[in-house]
């Protein structure tokens, strides 16, 4: 099953683009939808309260230098829409969409490449390791 991220714009058409199905979603499951908050009242009772979030699930899809590859090509795309301010996108993953946001105050996008070559040498099919960080709408 492919991993793919969707953008679509306010004019035009959307652009939808494959990103390598090797990355792992490293967070998955060390975030909780439920918020908790402990206090004691003046009788020193123990008063928990809890609720179900909203929104703000991280999502970080990690690549990896020996299996999770995807051309500097990719990786421009992937920058232009991370320093586009308020866009949104659909990240379809494990069959399943989420609508999410770059996560700037997380470091948003990392691409490093595989092998390093000189300024004059850097081609748009050579290969970087992915990284990114998603927030959940």
């Amino acid at each position: 099953m492919s991993i793919t991220l969707t953008h679509t714009p306010a004019v035009g058409a959307p652009t939808t683009v494959t990103l390598p199905d090797a990355l792992n979603w490293v967070d998955e499951y060390s975030w909780s939808p439920v918020e908790q908050t402990k206090t004691y009242t003046t009788t020193g009772a123990l008063l928990i309260e809890e609720g179900v979030k909203q929104a703000g699930r991280p999502i970080t899809l990690e690549g990896s230098v020996d299996r999770t590859w995807c051309t500097r090509a990719l990786v421009d795309q992937l920058h232009a829409w991370a320093n586009t301010p308020a866009t949104v996108l659909t990240l379809t993953l494990r069959g399943v969409a989420h609508t999410v946001a770059f996560d700037h105050e997380r470091g948003a996008l990392q691409g490093l490449p595989v092998l390093f070559y000189a300024d004059a040498a850097i081609a748009s099919d050579d290969w970087y390791v992915p990284t990114l960080k998603f927030l959940e709408l």
